[in-house]
């Protein structure tokens, strides 16, 4: 908004001013809109009062500021974004373009068809829009629409694996939008193979019976060989625990082949818990809480039951994941939103929390990831009808470790809340090292058993997948390694993906778990680690809190 004004002159007398002022446009296509499947994004370069965003069905509108930004949206869908500028007395339209938004992805099963030489794709449709989809196995590329649920996929081979990937498209008026590839693996059908092995193996099994029943008449030592035999062919069931001494040779078979067992085990778990409802999350009341498409399953997602909000409002990006000890181990979220934290610290207090572990920082790579849901220089903010103080803070050269006091605003009860915050773990990546994270993962844990309480342990990054899966299972699976001498790894993460999506949301960090369990088992890790646990003077310096000391 700028002010002018106009003055004439004659003579050397002059006029009084004439004032007006005029307002400089934004162009809306000069932005650089970042789009997903849920939100769309960027940075306006000029001044505006409000951001909305309207797909006919409902407005949304942005937090203030010169980054615009919504979440939750519909997949797919067309989006009309506004911007407008306010003064006192009136509301001047700046700007408007039409952003259609990435469409859903397509989430396909597959099973038997064809006596192993076909397969049967089935999918649930997808919340969104859509107006075709292609499926790529084999070489092959396979067109299918919205109004179709299953595909089958001639010209394959019995007994085989097949990497299947498929991608939903959305027309626009330029460039066709995709969504990204949902991978799954497919396998054939393989019993008849198995028959014909079957009965082959029996043929055979029958004439060395019968030559050495006739040569011989030992009839009797072949049935005590024969279980022998047919059991030293036996392998594993994928899943199952690896012991200890076994787990160095189960690691290197999974890396040979530039990591192709490691590959083969993470895809065979893509498609695992998807096809599971999440109505809740996908309500228009709630859609903005979603950070991104993460959303929660509505059978384990975590419900705020204050007796003090609306039996409507119980919703947050959260889910229960099952741990070592108990059903409800851990709760597993993202990174609050600005206009989630005070559901972030209801959910706090409502579910007794004790400690929140925190794997991401605020901002990473120029971009937000969690809001700041605590207050600054030991200060004391209003969340909601929480109120939280900072009593202490300790900062270590990998994390920082703090304090919070909690109490509810209409009670006099008050409680303490640790907070574990690793602050060297890049996003959707790994740590430099297993080191540090298996000391800060043996912080925690130690402070989980000193409590000997049964409340869930929080832990978020920003989505609560990736990250925040990977330092679950880490915690689960070191507690099973020194009580059972074993491991599940593949096991834990289907547990896991049974009760939110993406846990371990990489290849790398699927591996980077096992590279844990490796470097636990060498010689001399375990004793380190009962050192660092025990050391009095390290502990203290370490770990312990205000509270404690």
């Amino acid at each position: 908004m700028y002010q002018f004004s106009v003055i004439t002159e004659f003579s050397g007398l002059k006029s009084s001013a004439y004032t007006d002022h005029t307002l400089t446009q934004i162009d809306c296509s000069a932005v650089s809109w970042s789009v997903t499947n849920s939100s769309i994004q960027g940075t306006v370069e000029g001044l505006f009062s409000k951001a909305t965003a309207s797909n006919g069905s409902e407005t949304l509108i942005s937090p203030e500021g010169k980054d615009v930004k919504f979440s939750g949206l519909f997949p797919g869908a067309t989006y009309q974004i506004s911007l407008q500028y306010q003064t006192s007395s009136q509301l001047y339209p700046q700007c408007s373009i039409k952003i259609p938004i990435i469409p859903p992805s397509v989430a396909p099963a597959c099973s038997y068809w064809g006596s192993g030489y076909s397969a049967l794709v089935k999918w649930d449709e997808p919340v969104g829009v859509w107006t075709a989809a292609e499926l790529n196995i084999n070489g092959k590329t396979l067109t299918f629409h919205p109004n179709d649920n299953e595909l089958i996929v001639n010209g394959l081979q019995p007994a085989k694996t097949y990497k299947v990937s498929v991608i939903s498209k959305l027309e626009t008026e330029t460039d066709p939008l995709r969504s990204e590839p949902f991978v799954f693996i497919c396998s054939t059908d393989n019993r008849g193979v198995i028959a014909g092995s079957v009965v082959g193996v029996l043929l055979c099994v029958a004439g060395v019976c019968a030559t050495a029943f006739i040569v011989l008449r030992k009839s009797d030592c072949i049935r005590r060989k024969m279980p022998f035999r047919l059991g030293s062919k036996t392998t594993n069931r994928s899943g199952e625990n690896v012991s200890a001494d076994k787990f160095p040779n189960h690691f290197h078979q999974l890396s040979l082949d530039e990591n192709r067992g490691f590959s083969q085990e993470y895809e065979a778990l893509v498609s695992v818990g998807t096809s599971q409802t999440c109505k809740a999350a996908i309500l228009p009341e709630n859609r903005e809480k979603n950070r991104f498409d993460i959303l929660p399953y509505d059978w384990c997602r975590v419900k705020l039951n204050s007796s003090s909000a609306p039996k409507d409002m119980d919703y947050i990006n959260a889910s229960y994941i099952p741990g070592y000890s108990s059903s409800r181990e851990y709760i597993a979220t993202q990174g609050p939103l600005p206009h989630t934290v005070a559901d972030f610290w209801r959910m706090i207090w409502e579910q007794s929390v004790k400690r929140v572990v925190m794997v991401t920082n605020h901002i990473e790579a120029g971009g937000n990831k969690c809001a700041q849901y605590w207050p600054e220089d030991m200060k004391q903010s209003q969340y909601g009808d929480v109120l939280v103080s900072v009593t202490s803070e300790l900062k270590e050269q990998n994390w920082t470790l703090r304090q919070f006091t909690i109490k509810q605003k209409r009670s006099s009860e008050q409680r303490s809340v640790r907070h574990f915050h690793f602050t060297v773990w890049p996003d959707r990546g790994v740590p430099q090292g297993t080191d540090v994270l298996i000391q800060f993962r043996r912080i925690v844990r130690q402070d989980i058993e000193s409590d000997g309480s049964e409340a869930p342990t929080v832990v978020h990054c920003s989505d609560g997948v990736g990250r925040t899966g990977t330092f679950i299972a880490l915690d689960f699976l070191l507690q099973q390694l020194e009580k059972q001498q074993a491991v599940g790894i593949k096991d834990f993460l289907h547990r896991m993906r049974r009760h939110r999506s993406h846990m371990v949301q990489t290849e790398s960090q699927y591996i980077f778990l096992h590279q844990c369990i490796m470097d636990r088992l060498q010689p001399g890790a375990a004793q380190e680690e009962h050192i660092y646990e025990n050391d009095d003077t390290m502990y203290a310096n370490t770990i312990q809190l205000e509270e404690i000391i």
